[in-house]
């Protein structure tokens, strides 16, 4: 316990009741989290009837490394793991009670929206997708497509339940389940079957959440159903850092706690350990006209430290270059050398544009968080799906992209038949191409294509087994892009060949990776790998779900953090510096809010905390952005600073300076140094002549 403050002691040692943390930023939660897991540990818990929910599968494996650092051995029994990855390992075990078999799949979002896209009859994506973030929502709220329809406010609304309904009929035709699924459906076991809901509240002896004010309306009945009566949990959040409203997370969540459970403990962690007091008292003063569930006020022992800083610019550009050139006067006056201690900070993607052109022209490395993922884009996205094909043939989503990408004939009428039949007879897509009845179902024309595409795959999987070793993978994975003309695939289904050739070097970079990891030349973070051993194409296929950790490991390299706001929830850095601080940015156009009234309100609160969370990612140094001038479509338009500017309340006198003139000076009085130095070496050596 020694180096916990009484706050976090008083919170490490309570546990036998229901239990809420509120951890301010920087208050060390994480800390608390590890610490009384080891305390339940000491109170002869068994390390097996622990479970530590997280929102990230980074966030789960840094309290995995740091319980392990505290505990030892007991750490590798511990249910370290995301809402997620919690309802996957529920549904293996106990989804046969809801007709799921163990091998199901798990849809990413590009398979829901072409399935959205057959079910609701559109080739259009954008449409696939409106109709995909409703039942996202529904689903968030615990409703099904039924229960949809018959709260529909509209005609828009009603026709997307009917798109949901079928929506449903072809998961459950193809044994799979889309992210949303994977809280939904394991609340629905418990809530459905006692024997199963009796089994996991005996397992689990407490329940730590970390990040709880994220939660959504269904996770929070997961986790009532989860912890039962008894309410042997633990809730860390802090309700002012609750920024995802927009994909379902409800304050609602903290509200219910002591209603549902009166001898809550409340414990509050006021002392923020990352942030100066100058930094900290722009925070609160930002967060103050929100209502409080539970007020409480952050403080920091680090000393006042420097005045946090407005900017105000002309414009993108001009903003732009005074960012390169607050970097670069940190920089030369010593304050911090390595560019991993910077980051700036948008509210949305597209602002990214015009800091990346700076940087680059200032030579200045950097990288863009919050973006899409290099395993987000289509072309990786398809051959990751041959490669899931290729363990599991049970896999249909994967099925479903493999055999369109690229397309070989097979259209999405066959799919559908396929899927009916398969669907009819419980079998996979891949095992009803060899059913010996399929012929009754599907025409002799498609039937030839989809076994000529079965015997392939059983084919790359045969050789695939055998593959090991760098140089055999690449031989391998070339002639396999060679064998299904995938290069051509791409020239053909892009107008701007720029594009293609850019998407064919991300293949190329993506075969590279694999092949690397086969050799045993990638140890990464995944564990998967060792620098000793050579791996079987096969064995590194079987890891593919686990790829985007390389991703992660792009924060250990020395580079400047341009990233979202949303993004950057949860890290920190020395210096940071926010930039489009202007109203309709940020907070982001709030006259567009359909509703009114309440809901403006809400999202104003909202945009408030995204402003704080901004504001306390820094350690020693902020500054805070704003052009006169924003560009939208090919105008510039006239742009307002962020009321949130006025509601820091910082010193006018303290807070406004032009770091392209302090640079200046700073190389001038650099230059006046050296100047003075070579005099003095002259001067002596003059002298020694003499």
């Amino acid at each position: 316990m020694s180096g916990l403050n009484p706050a976090q002691q008083e919170a490490v040692n309570y546990l036998h009741g229901p239990c809420l943390v509120l951890a301010g930023a920087g208050s060390g939660k994480t800390r608390v989290i590890t610490h009384k897991i080891g305390r339940l540990i000491q109170a002869g818990l068994e390390a097996n009837r622990i479970a530590a929910i997280t929102f990230t599968n980074k966030a789960a494996a840094e309290m995995r490394e740091r319980a392990k650092a505290l505990v030892g051995r007991p750490a590798r029994e511990i249910l370290i793991c995301t809402f997620h990855a919690l309802g996957v390992r529920m549904l293996r075990q106990d989804g046969a009670a809801l007709g799921l078999k163990p091998a199901f799949s798990i849809l990413d979002s590009d398979d829901v929206t072409s399935i959205l896209k057959d079910a609701g009859g559109t080739t259009d994506a954008a449409t696939a997708r409106q109709w995909q973030w409703a039942i996202s929502l529904w689903k968030n709220v615990g409703l099904n497509a039924a229960q949809a329809e018959a709260q529909a406010k509209d005609d828009l609304e009603r026709t997307t339940a009917r798109i949901m309904a079928r929506y449903e009929e072809r998961l459950a035709a193809y044994q799979g389940v889309d992210f949303d699924d994977l809280i939904g459906l394991p609340l629905k076991l418990l809530r459905d079957h006692p024997e199963v809901r009796e089994k996991w509240q005996q397992q689990l002896g407490h329940v730590l959440v970390d990040e709880y004010q994220d939660t959504n309306a269904t996770q929070y009945e997961l986790l009532k159903l989860l912890v039962g009566a008894r309410g042997r949990f633990t809730a860390v959040g802090d309700d002012d850092q609750s920024i995802y409203g927009w994909r379902g997370a409800t304050l609602d969540n903290l509200k219910k706690l002591p209603v549902d459970y009166p001898t809550l403990k409340v414990i509050k962690l006021e002392q923020n350990y990352r942030s100066t007091s100058a930094i900290l008292r722009a925070a609160n003063n930002v967060i103050g006209p929100n209502p409080k569930l539970f007020p409480k006020t952050l403080f920091s022992e680090l000393g006042e430290g420097e005045p946090v800083r407005i900017a105000d610019c002309d414009h993108e550009e001009h903003e732009a270059e005074r960012v390169v050139a607050r970097i670069q006067s940190i920089r030369a006056n010593g304050q911090s050398k390595d560019w991993k201690d910077f980051a700036v900070l948008y509210r949305a993607n597209h602002q990214a544009k015009v800091l990346e052109q700076a940087l680059r022209r200032a030579q200045i490395p950097y990288k863009v968080s919050g973006g899409q993922s290099f395993f987000d884009r289509a072309e990786i996205k398809d051959l990751c799906a041959w490669l899931r094909l290729i363990v599991n043939n049970d896999d249909d989503p994967a099925f479903l992209r493999a055999v369109t990408a690229p397309k070989r004939g097979i259209g999405h009428q066959t799919l559908q038949s396929l899927g009916v039949f398969a669907g009819k007879y419980k079998l996979s897509l891949f095992e009803a191409l060899f059913s010996s009845s399929l012929s009754s179902a599907i025409s002799s024309r498609s039937l030839g294509g989809l076994h000529e595409f079965g015997r392939y795959v059983n084919d790359l999987e045969h050789r695939a087994r055998h593959t090991r070793g760098a140089e055999d993978a690449r031989t391998f994975l070339t002639e396999w892009l060679k064998d299904i003309g995938y290069e051509k695939h791409l020239y053909d289904g892009e107008e701007n060949e720029k594009v293609a050739a850019a998407r064919w070097t991300n293949v190329l970079e993506f075969c590279d990776w694999m092949a690397q990891r086969c050799g045993g030349e990638i140890d990464d973070t995944a564990g998967v790998t060792t620098a000793s051993e050579r791996k079987t194409l096969l064995e590194v296929a079987q890891t593919v779900s686990l790829l985007s950790t390389i991703s992660e490991r792009e924060q250990d390299q020395n580079l400047v953090t341009l990233s979202t706001l949303h993004a950057s929830k949860g890290l920190e850095w020395p210096h940071v510096i926010l930039v489009g601080v202007t109203e309709g940015m940020l907070p982001f156009k709030l006259e567009d809010e359909a509703g009114g009234g309440e809901s403006v309100l809400q999202r104003l609160q909202e945009e408030r905390r995204l402003m704080y969370v901004g504001i306390t990612r820094a350690q020693r140094s902020l500054v805070v952005s704003w052009s006169k001038k924003r560009k939208k479509g090919r105008e510039l338009v006239a742009a307002q600073p962020s009321r949130f500017i006025a509601e820091m309340s910082l010193e006018k006198t303290s807070t406004r300076e032009d770091p392209r003139e302090k640079l200046k000076a700073l190389r001038a009085e650099f230059a006046k140094r050296s100047a003075e130095s070579e005099a003095a070496a002259a001067a002596a050596a003059a002298q020694g002549k003499g």
